[in-house]
């Protein structure tokens, strides 16, 4: 028999509930008030003014061009604008290969850039402009002497150039380094053909094509002829085959074969010198 409970016993219990959701409705009410509050307070306030703008990643140009381009400026509302546009902006200049713009704390803006990569120089009208690997020609900045990266010449086709620059992208720093010049010398069986002179006095020439698979492994077939003990500076050629000459028998038409010099150990943690057409990777 279930048992029968008074109204008048369920009163206290209800006029409880009742309670607790009506400070619960004002608990909420007072919150919502003072969050207004507040948030007009700031954005009526110099803290939610941009007081710092920092800039990482730029290399190719200054700062200030930088801030120009996005468009922001210290003293501008850290919420009258958006990120994504800002990055937007930012990469249409085809120098930046990544941007991304955040808010950081309350006053600051943090641009982090990711610029593409100074790979060789183009000569125009006796200057020397940086080419990037993109195959961008970046004319903002310009030198007489260029000192850090290999000088084209000759390379008036600009997809020859892209499809150099992606290649050099490739290489071991330590090769890119040893590049002093590039030259293009095309023919009619192989219009990939080009002719680099190198910073040790070596000349190599190679194609387009095979280039970072190749010549990688240069700083290993220079150290293979240098152990024959005598020597003499000339011509490595990594087009088809891998053979060397030195300039005396390149003028006099004498083929040296790499195959012809002692083999040796290599360096831990590269591949054998090549020496031969077979072993070369395609």
């Amino acid at each position: 028999m279930e048992k029968i409970i008074d109204i008048e016993d369920r009163i206290p219990t209800l006029r409880e509930k009742r309670k607790k959701r009506t400070n619960r409705k004002f608990i909420v009410l007072v919150s919502l008030f003072f969050l207004t509050l507040f948030l007009l307070l700031y954005f009526q306030s110099p803290y939610s003014e941009i007081k710092t703008i920092k800039i990482t990643g730029s290399e190719l140009v200054q700062n200030e061009e930088y801030l120009e381009l996005s468009d922001l400026k210290v003293g501008n509302s850290m919420w009258g604008f958006r990120s994504k546009e800002v990055e937007k902006d930012l990469l249409q200049q085809k120098w930046i290969k990544n941007a991304e713009v955040k808010r950081q704390w309350l006053t600051t803006v943090e641009i982090n850039l990711q610029e593409w990569d100074k790979v060789a120089y183009i000569s125009e009208d006796q200057v020397f402009y940086p080419m990037l690997e993109n195959g961008y020609v970046f004319k903002k900045m310009s030198t007489v002497e260029p000192i850090d990266a290999p000088v084209f010449l000759a390379f008036d086709d600009e997809k020859l150039r892209k499809r150099l620059l992606k290649e050099l992208g490739q290489l071991k720093p330590t090769v890119l380094a040893l590049i002093s010049q590039i030259n293009a010398t095309p023919t009619s069986s192989d219009p990939y053909a080009i002719t680099l002179f190198m910073n040790d006095g070596y000349e190599v020439r190679a194609e387009i094509t095979s280039l970072s698979d190749k010549l990688n492994y240069y700083p290993s077939i220079v150290a293979q002829i240098e152990s024959t003990g005598e020597f003499e500076k000339g011509i490595i050629d990594i087009e088809v085959g891998s053979y060397y000459r030195s300039y005396s028998d390149e003028y006099s038409e004498v083929d040296f074969n790499i195959d012809d010099l002692e083999e040796e150990d290599l360096e831990e943690g590269e591949q054998e010198v090549i020496t031969d057409e077979e072993s070369i990777p395609e």
